[in-house]
Formats: structure tokens, C-alpha cells, sequence
């Protein structure tokens, strides 16, 4: 690992994310780990985002406190909204608003800080669950923006948005990141999982997790409650 060559990885403690860390840190990556407490009701997120963190060998691990419930909109951070336990069209509910972009920018805004030029996120245009913030035009738009509007860009150290994930399925994600030695029963995926980060089995993230490990062809980690 080359520690002059850091990057920023947003790490929500799911799969995706956890994947994403593990690629960047095989690519040489000394890797600076970020995570939000941003008012979600799947709050064991954030344990499991502090376990993966510390497995897969961070350099430094921030969360940053928001409270984007005092906005409300979407499921994960208004609980007078139910989290469906069925496949629903369109944009589901659990869409919390403008959140990639607030997530990202701060992560932008670390990286300058650090001095590092690459930041990691692990979005999918493939799985994704009809979530706008999180396909290819929407990152190259925020990657435009980024050189744009730093210091760190306008100076010509370019900032680039790594998305390694963006044409995977869920199957392909596991298995590389079981290639890299990812330990998937760290990290909870549930959009209501319990205090202990047990998860429902039911909602749209536990269905898509639950049928990667079987086209992945391995034994499903996840506890259930």
C-alpha cells in the first residue's frame, strides 16, 4: 500500500461498499474511510461500516453526523414511513433525497483536505433499485462539478469518482470481493435491520443481497431475525 496514494471510500457497512473498499485497497489504495449517521432508522449500518473498515485495513475512519430525517421523504429516515416489504415500480420510497450528492461532497471536500485525488463509491447501474443517484450520467456529472468547483481541480490535480461496480450484478460483486477475502458476514445490508444488525429478509435490499449469494453459488452469511 502506498500511502502517498489515497482515496476517499464511502462505506455504508453493506456489500457493495465493503467490495468497493476492498478493490481500492488491492489497487494500492492507502484508503480513508467514510460514513454518515445521517438520522437512518438501520442504524447498525454504522457498526458494521466501523467492522469492515477495521478488516479490510483503513488508514483512518470518519463519520460524520447529519440529520437528513429533519427533512424526512423517504423511508429509511422517516419511520412514519413503512419500509416496503414488496418489489414496488419507479422510484421506491426508500430513496432518501439529494443523498449521494451531500454524501459525496463531503467526501470531496475530505479528499481536498487529505490531498488525495480519488474518491470510491459503490453505486450500481445494474442493482441498483431505480435510485437516480446512482447511475453513470449522474456520477460523470458530479465528477465534472468536482474539478469545477475545488481548489484541488482548478490547480490541476485532478479528482476522479471510481464507481467499480457500476455494471456489476450482485453475483459478480460477491464473488470478487470474495476473491479479495471480503468477509461478508460483517456487513448488514437490511434497510430495517435490528439493533444487533440482524436483518428482515424481506425489504428490496435484503431480496437483492439474498439472490446474490445464490447466483454467486455460496452460502448466503446473513443473519436473520
Amino acid at each position: 500500500m502506498n500511502s502517498d496514494k489515497r482515496a476517499v471510500i464511502l462505506v455504508s457497512g453493506g456489500l457493495d461498499s465493503t467490495t468497493v473498499l476492498a478493490m481500492a485497497r488491492a489497487q494500492g489504495y492507502a484508503c480513508y474511510t467514510l460514513s454518515f449517521d445521517y438520522g437512518q432508522r438501520h442504524r447498525a449500518e454504522l457498526l458494521a461500516a466501523d467492522r469492515v473498515s477495521t478488516a479490510l485495513g483503513d488508514v483512518e475512519h470518519k463519520v460524520v453526523n447529519l440529520n437528513l430525517d429533519a427533512i424526512g421523504g423517504s423511508a429509511l429516515t422517516d419511520t412514519d414511513i413503512d419500509v416496503p416489504e414488496e418489489e414496488t415500480q419507479g422510484i421506491p420510497v426508500t430513496y432518501v433525497p439529494a443523498r449521494n450528492t451531500v454524501f459525496m461532497s463531503i467526501a470531496l471536500g475530505w479528499a481536498e483536505v487529505l490531498g488525495a485525488q480519488d474518491i470510491f463509491i459503490g453505486v450500481n447501474a445494474v442493482d441498483y433499485s431505480g435510485y437516480p443517484d446512482c447511475r453513470p450520467e449522474y456520477i460523470a456529472a458530479f465528477e465534472a462539478m468536482a474539478n469545477l468547483a475545488t481548489r484541488a481541480g482548478v490547480e490541476g490535480q485532478k479528482l476522479t469518482i471510481h464507481t467499480p461496480l457500476m455494471e456489476l450484478g450482485k453475483g459478480d460483486i460477491i464473488a470478487a470481493g470474495l476473491d479479495l477475502g471480503v468477509d461478508y458476514s460483517l456487513t448488514v445490508s437490511c434497510y430495517q435491520a435490528d439493533a444487533d444488525g440482524r436483518a428482515c429478509g424481506k425489504c428490496d435490499s435484503c431480496r437483492l443481497r439474498r439472490q446474490g449469494f445464490v447466483d454467486a453459488g455460496v452460502a448466503d452469511p446473513t443473519r436473520y431475525y
